[in-house]
């Protein structure tokens, strides 16, 4: 059984992830398990908050646009298996895709494939993005440094 923190990663893996990488893995894993919508993608909005000032009182910084998804696989024995999906912006099948690796990932069967297979490769992949636009912003950075002029 996954802790939640685990959980937590892969789900923020999986709401992070380029949808076409996303589709493009999954599309790759052999024949998935069935399974129905207990909740359909729907869009909605979410409120996002911020701190403020040196003592990090939170703010409301305004609204953006989720979609949500909830998958339920067919019966794995005693308790079906049940998988959330929370993407930022507009995409059903983002958010259905989210759901059925969070479903998988909770499988004894599926849970070191999807792992290896697909949030693994996310995780590189988002982390060659952060690492491209630390170098792109630290090719902008200017030092600026003062000259102590002698008099006389």
């Amino acid at each position: 059984m996954p802790t939640v923190s685990q959980r937590q990663a892969w789900m923020a893996t999986l709401a992070k992830a380029e949808l076409e990488l996303l589709e493009k893995l999954v599309n790759k894993l052999i024949t998935l398990p069935n399974y129905s919508f207990l909740r359909s993608p729907e869009i909605g909005l979410t409120m996002v908050r911020g701190r403020a000032g040196g003592t990090g009182e939170p703010f409301n910084l305004g609204e953006i646009t989720m979609t949500r998804c909830v998958v339920q696989l067919e019966s794995q024995g005693d308790e079906a298996i049940t998988g959330f999906g929370y993407v930022a912006g507009r995409s059903h099948r983002h958010a259905e895709l989210a759901a059925v690796c969070d479903a998988l990932l909770q499988t004894p069967n599926w849970h070191d494939q999807i792992q290896a297979e697909v949030i693994q490769p996310l995780q590189l992949e988002h982390q060659k993005q952060q690492e491209l636009k630390q170098r792109q912003a630290a090719a902008t950075k200017v030092n600026f440094f003062t000259m102590v002029r002698g008099e006389g």
